[in-house]
C-alpha cells in the first residue's frame, strides 16, 4: 500500500506526518470502530451491547460514591478553593482517607483496584461540586501515577504505589515553555552516565499540575539513542521518575492565578544537571512518548467526567430556574427559546454520558485500536459540556453570571477543557488524518497504479496503466473507488444488525449518515489532492462528522441499552427514564443536521474569504508594536523574544518557588527510604 508521504508535498508537511507517525506508533492490525466508519463498514459489535460494568465493582463502586457524596455536600469548600485559589491540605488528605485518590492502584498496593469506569464515576460525582478538585485528582491518578502503574517494573511498583495511593500526589511533566501539544518537540534532555549508572537531565516545564505539592513526578526528556543493530544515533524522548528533594531541581513557581479550576496548581519545574538514578527509568529509553500517549488516553476520559458532571449540574440548576423565575407574568420555562435550551441540554448531557462511558468500557477491556476514540471523547465532552454550561448561564441570566451561584464557577472551570489534553483543532486533524488515513493509502496506491501522471508521458502513461487494469487485485480495487468517486455510486449500506425494534429507524437514518462520511471524506481527497495536508477547515468539516457520528452510536447504544433493561423493568412512567429517552431522540436529529450542515459546507463554503481575511489581519498585525501586546517568552519568531509588553502583576495573587531546605530535603529524602 502507497505511504501518504509519497504524495508531493511541502518538506515540512511531510516532516509533520513523519513526527505524527513516530509519536503514535504503528497502526494497529485491526481498525477501532471509528476508522471503520471511515471506509463506510460499521463493526457494531466494539459498541453494542454497551459496555457494564461487573456487579462486584459496581457495587464496591456505590459505597465509595456515597461516602464520597456525604463529604462533597457537607464538607467540601468549593467557594473557599475557587477563591483562595488554594486546595487545602486537609481536602487532600481526606481524599486519600475515601480512597479516591488511590481507587485505580492495585489492591496490592494499597489502592481500590478500581477499574476506569468506576474511576469516571468519582470524577463525574466530583466534577458535580468541585473542577479543581476533579483536576487534581485526574491528574494524579490518569497522568500521575497512571505511568507508574502501566509502564513501571515490579519493584519501581512496590516501592512508589503504596505512597501514591496513601499519601504522596504525583505529577506529570510533560508541557514546556515551546511544548504545548508537539509532545515530540521536547527541549527537556537527559544524557546517560555510565560511570554513575545515573541520567543527567537539564531543561524545564510547565503547567505541571500538583508539581509543587508531589512527591514524586515523571520527567519527559529528549535523549540521543544509539541502535544497537545498525549503530546509527538518533534522538528519542524517555520517561524518568524524578522527586523533588534531587540536587538540581528547582519548583520556581507553584502557581500561577487564572480564569477557572483556580484552586489546582500548575508548577514551572527546572532541571540543572539532576542525575536521575538509572532505576528509575519507566519502559525503555526511547519510549517516553509511548508512555505520555498512552496515559493521556485515560486523562482524556477524565477530563471529560469532571466536564460532564459539571455540564449535569448546570443544567439541573438551569431547568429549576426556568421553572421557578417569571417574567411577564410567566415562567421562563413557558417560552419556546428556553425550552429549546433545556431539550439542548438535556440532548448534549445524555450524549456526553454515552460517549464517556462507551470509551471508558472500551479502555477496560482493553480494546486494541482506541486512539480516536478517546481523542473524540475528550473533543465531544468539552465542547458540548460547554455548551451546556453556557445554556444554563443563559437562562439564568444576571443571577447565573454572581460569584455565589456555582454556575459561574462551573462556566470559568468549564473552559480549559477546550484546550487542554490537546486542544481541540489539533484533535480535529487528528481524527481527520488517522481516521482516513489507510483509506487515503489505500486510494493513492489505486491512483498510482491506473491514475493519470502529468509527469509521465502518454507512452509511460498507457503502459502502466494497461498493465495493472490486467492485475485482478488492482481491477477488485480500482473499479468500486471509480464508480463512486467519477459516477457518484456509493458502496453497500451497512447496518447495525440487533437494536431495539423503536430504534430502527434512527438506526438506519445513522447507517445512511456512516455511508455518505465515507463518500464525502474520498470526494473530498480526491478533489484537493495534496493541498489537502494542510486544508485544516476542511478537515474539521471531515472530523467534526466522525465527532457527531461516533457520539451517535453512542447514544443509540446507550440508549438500546436502556430501553432492554429499565423499560423492560417496567419502568416507562420513571420521569428520568422519559427524559433520557426524548433527550436521546433529540440527539439524534440534532447529530443528523450538524453532520448534513458539514457535508454541505464542504462545496458551500466561505473559506476563499476566510484565508484573506486572516492574511490581511495578519499583515496588520505585523504594523502594531510587539511591546503592546503578550509575546510567548521563548517564541521561536526572528527577533521577538523578549519584546512583548511588561505585564503588570501587582493586584494579582501570586505564588512563588517552592524551594526546600537542606533539612527538609534529607527529611523528604529519608521519608521515601
Amino acid at each position: 500500500m502507497a505511504d501518504l508521504k509519497s504524495m508531493k508535498m511541502a518538506d515540512k508537511d511531510r516532516k509533520l506526518i513523519e513526527d505524527a507517525e513516530s509519536l503514535l506508533g504503528p497502526e494497529p492490525s485491526s481498525m477501532g470502530f471509528v476508522k471503520n466508519m471511515f471506509w463506510g463498514n460499521l463493526r457494531d459489535d466494539l459498541v453494542f451491547p454497551y459496555p457494564q460494568t461487573d456487579p462486584k465493582e459496581q457495587a464496591e463502586c456505590d459505597q465509595l460514591l456515597a461516602r464520597l457524596d456525604e463529604y462533597l455536600r457537607n464538607e467540601h469548600p468549593a467557594v473557599h478553593i475557587d477563591q483562595e485559589q488554594e486546595i487545602p491540605d486537609w481536602v487532600i488528605q481526606r481524599l486519600f482517607d475515601l480512597g479516591v485518590l488511590g481507587m485505580t492502584i492495585p489492591k496490592e498496593h494499597g489502592g481500590l483496584g478500581m477499574g476506569i469506569t468506576s474511576y469516571n464515576r468519582v470524577l463525574e460525582r466530583i466534577g458535580a461540586y468541585c473542577g479543581s478538585t476533579a483536576v487534581l485528582v485526574s491528574a494524579h491518578q490518569s497522568i500521575g501515577c497512571k505511568a507508574i502503574m502501566l509502564f513501571g517494573t515490579d519493584e519501581q511498583k512496590r516501592l512508589w504505589l503504596p505512597h501514591l495511593a496513601k499519601d504522596w500526589l504525583s505529577a506529570f511533566c510533560l508541557s514546556e515553555p515551546n511544548v504545548g501539544c508537539d509532545a515530540g518537540g521536547q527541549e527537556t534532555r537527559c544524557e546517560f552516565d555510565p560511570a554513575t549508572q545515573t541520567y543527567i537531565l537539564n531543561g524545564e516545564k510547565k503547567w505541571a499540575t500538583s508539581g509543587a505539592l508531589s512527591a514524586i513526578f515523571t520527567v519527559m526528556a529528549r535523549q540521543k539513542i544509539t541502535d544497537p543493530k545498525t549503530g546509527k544515533e538518533t534522538e528519542k524522548v524517555s520517561a524518568l521518575v524524578c522527586t523533588p528533594d534531587m540536587p538540581g531541581v528547582d519548583i520556581f513557581q507553584k502557581n500561577r492565578s487564572k480564569c477557572g479550576i483556580r484552586g489546582t496548581w500548575q508548577a514551572r519545574i527546572r532541571f540543572t544537571n539532576v542525575r536521575v538514578p538509572k532505576f528509575n527509568l519507566l519502559h525503555h529509553e526511547g519510549r517516553g512518548l509511548n508512555v505520555a500517549l498512552t496515559c493521556l488516553n485515560y486523562g482524556r476520559c477524565t477530563l471529560s467526567a469532571g466536564m460532564l458532571g459539571g455540564a449535569r449540574r448546570a443544567m439541573d440548576q438551569g431547568i429549576k430556574w426556568a421553572q421557578t423565575r417569571y417574567q411577564f407574568q410567566r415562567p421562563l420555562a413557558d417560552f419556546e427559546l428556553v425550552q429549546k435550551r433545556i431539550a439542548h441540554m438535556a440532548a448534549l448531557c445524555y450524549a456526553m454520558d454515552a460517549v464517556l462511558y462507551m470509551t471508558t468500557g472500551m479502555l477496560d477491556r482493553h480494546d486494541e485500536d482506541i486512539m480516536l476514540e478517546t481523542a473524540i471523547c475528550k473533543v465531544f465532552c468539552s465542547e458540548m459540556g460547554w455548551q451546556a454550561v453556557n445554556d444554563s448561564l443563559q437562562i439564568m441570566g444576571g443571577e447565573g453570571y454572581m460569584t455565589e451561584n456555582e454556575v459561574e464557577r462551573i462556566f470559568r472551570d468549564s473552559r480549559i477543557n477546550l484546550i487542554v489534553e490537546g486542544a481541540n483543532e489539533v484533535m480535529q486533524s487528528f481524527i481527520f488524518a488517522y481516521g482516513g488515513k489507510q483509506l487515503a493509502e489505500k486510494m493513492l496506491t489505486v491512483q498510482q497504479a491506473v491514475g493519470w501522471n502529468k509527469d509521465e508521458g502518454l507512452g509511460g502513461n498507457l503502459i502502466r496503466i494497461v498493465k495493472n487494469l490486467s492485475r485482478p487485485m488492482v481491477l477488485k480495487a480500482a473499479v468500486p473507488l471509480g464508480l463512486e468517486l467519477f459516477g457518484g455510486i456509493r458502496r453497500r449500506l451497512p447496518s447495525i444488525r440487533t437494536i431495539h425494534p423503536s430504534l430502527r429507524d434512527a438506526a438506519d437514518h445513522f447507517c445512511r449518515t456512516v455511508r455518505e462520511h465515507s463518500h464525502q471524506f474520498k470526494q473530498a481527497s480526491r478533489r484537493y489532492a495534496e493541498a489537502i495536508i494542510t486544508r485544516q477547515a476542511v478537515q474539521a468539516r471531515v472530523a467534526d462528522s466522525a465527532v457527531w457520528l461516533h457520539a451517535w452510536a453512542c447514544t443509540l447504544s446507550k440508549l438500546d441499552h436502556d430501553l432492554r433493561t429499565l423499560n423492560g423493568q417496567g419502568s416507562a412512567g420513571d420521569a428520568e427514564f422519559e427524559r433520557n429517552r426524548a433527550a436521546a431522540m433529540h440527539f439524534f436529529e440534532i447529530a443528523e443536521c450538524a453532520i448534513h450542515t458539514n457535508f454541505r459546507e464542504l462545496y458551500e463554503n466561505a473559506d476563499d474569504t476566510m484565508l484573506k481575511a486572516s492574511a490581511m489581519a495578519l499583515r496588520y498585525s505585523d504594523t502594531l508594536p510587539n511591546s503592546e501586546f503578550s509575546i510567548p517568552e521563548r517564541t521561536p519568531a526572528p527577533g521577538a523574544q523578549g519584546t512583548g509588553r511588561h505585564r503588570k502583576q501587582d493586584a494579582i495573587k501570586q505564588f512563588p518557588g517552592a524551594g526546600h531546605s537542606a533539612h527538609e530535603s534529607a527529611e523528604m529524602a529519608a521519608q521515601r527510604q
